[in-house]
C-alpha cells in the first residue's frame, strides 16, 4: 500500500482593503479635532517657551540694556563669561548645591514615602505635615530657618549645645553657608517628591509582590527586585523635576544670603538676576541663561542615561 504525500496547501494572504471615502474624511475630521484640541497647549508652549527661548539667544549675542540703542557684539559676552570669577563661582556653587542636593532629597523622600505606604496610625497627619513645607511660601521659610540658624538664639545651636558643641555662624561661616541652604533646600523639597512616590508606591502590582513573598523574598529583595524597577519613569520624571528646580533655585538664597559671604552661596539665577536688573546688563544676562540651559540640558542627558542603564540591568 502506497502513501501519497499531499502538497501542502498556500496559505492566501488576507487582502488589504484600501480605506474607502468616508473612512478618510473620518480620519481626516479625527486629525483636525487633535490638532484643534492641541491648539491651547501649542500656544501657550509657543507663547511662553519657544519665543522666549529664541529671544534669549538672540540678545545674549548683543550689548542690550533696556535701552533704545544696543549694537551686536556677537560671542563676546561669552567670552566675559569665561573671566567673570562671579559667574564661575555662581555655576559651580550651583552645580554643587543640585550634586548633593537631588540624590539626598530623593532618596529620603523615597524612604518616607515607602513608610508612609504602610498602615500606621495618623497616616493622613503626616502625609500633610511633609506636604506643609511644598506649599508654604519660600519667604515663610526662609524666615524661619534664618532663626534656627541665628548664631545667638538660634535652634540649631541650642541643639548642638546640649552635646557641648560650641555655636556656629552657620550662614557667615564661608565653610558652612552653602551646607546650611543645601539642608533647607533637601527639607522643602520633599513634600512633592514624597506625594509622587507614595502614588508611584500604591500602584505597583499587588500580584508580583504576592507572588515574590511566596517564593520566600524578604522585604528587601521585594523592594529591589519588584518595587524600585517599576519606579523607573516616576525616578525619570523626579529627578529631572529636581534638576531643573535646583539650578532655578534663588528666593531662598535671596533672602537668606544674599550670596555672601563673599560668593560662597551665590547661585546662577541670583547673578543673572543681579547683571539683568541690577547692573541692567540684559545682553550679558541672557547669555548667563544659554549657559545655564545647556548645563540643564547636560544633567538631564546624564539622568536619561542613568535611567537607561538602571532599566538595562
Amino acid at each position: 500500500m502506497s502513501a501519497t504525500l499531499e502538497r501542502p496547501t498556500a496559505v492566501a494572504e488576507p487582502r488589504k482593503v484600501a480605506p474607502g471615502k468616508d473612512s478618510r474624511a473620518l480620519i481626516r475630521s479625527q486629525v483636525r479635532a487633535g490638532w484643534v484640541l492641541l491648539a491651547p497647549a501649542l500656544a501657550h508652549s509657543a507663547i511662553f517657551i519657544v519665543i522666549p527661548v529664541i529671544a534669549v539667544l538672540v540678545l545674549s549675542l548683543t550689548d542690550y540694556s533696556f535701552g533704545d540703542s544696543w549694537s551686536w557684539v556677537g560671542l563676546a559676552n561669552y567670552r566675559d563669561l569665561v573671566r567673570d570669577v562671579d559667574f564661575q563661582a555662581s555655576l559651580v556653587n550651583t552645580v554643587l548645591y543640585a550634586v548633593v542636593v537631588i540624590p539626598i532629597s530623593m532618596a529620603i523622600s523615597l524612604l518616607i514615602a515607602v513608610g508612609l505606604n504602610q498602615k500606621i496610625r495618623g497616616l493622613g497627619f503626616f502625609r500633610t505635615a511633609f506636604y506643609i513645607p511644598t506649599v508654604t511660601a519660600t519667604v515663610a521659610i526662609a524666615t524661619i530657618w534664618l532663626w534656627i540658624y541665628n548664631p545667638g538664639s538660634g535652634l540649631a545651636n541650642g541643639f548642638l549645645s546640649l552635646f557641648g558643641f560650641a555655636p556656629n555662624r552657620w550662614l557667615t561661616d564661608p565653610s558652612t553657608a552653602l551646607g546650611s541652604l543645601m539642608v533647607v533646600g533637601i527639607w522643602q523639597g520633599l513634600g512633592t517628591k514624597i506625594i509622587i512616590y507614595l502614588a508611584a508606591l500604591q500602584g505597583v502590582s499587588r500580584s508580583l509582590l504576592e507572588s515574590a513573598d511566596l517564593d520566600g523574598a524578604g522585604r528587601w529583595q521585594r523592594f529591589v527586585h519588584v518595587t524600585w524597577p517599576a519606579l523607573g519613569p516616576v525616578q525619570f520624571f523626579v529627578l529631572i523635576t529636581s534638576i531643573v528646580g535646583t539650578f532655578q533655585v534663588f528666593d531662598l538664597v535671596y533672602v537668606m544670603t544674599r550670596g555672601g559671604p563673599g560668593t560662597e552661596t551665590r547661585v546662577l539665577v541670583l547673578d543673572i538676576y543681579q547683571n539683568a536688573f541690577q547692573d541692567l546688563k540684559l545682553g550679558y544676562a541672557s547669555a548667563e541663561t544659554v549657559i545655564m540651559m545647556l548645563v540643564i540640558a547636560l544633567f538631564i542627558g546624564a539622568g536619561r542615561l542613568l535611567q537607561k542603564a538602571d532599566s538595562h540591568d
